[in-house]
């Protein structure tokens, strides 16, 4: 699974969150976010879920639909 940025960053922005206050939201550290985001790390189920758990959507509305 691979996390879409456009849609995390359109529902960070509709919250009006930034990635240090989601981390705390998630209990996930920055340094996985930011890795996440830029693609360096791939997320763990758990953590999707996590921040989909925080920012209260379905982990199919972070998710990067995969062909």
């Amino acid at each position: 699974m691979k996390i879409d940025n456009k849609k995390l960053d359109l529902i960070m922005a509709q919250k009006c969150l930034s990635s240090e206050k989601l981390s705390q939201m998630a209990n996930v550290s920055q340094v996985t976010i930011a890795r996440m985001r830029n693609g360096s790390q791939k997320p763990r189920p758990m953590t999707i879920g996590k921040i989909a758990k925080a920012l209260g959507v379905k982990v199919e509305d972070l998710i990067e639909m995969e062909e």
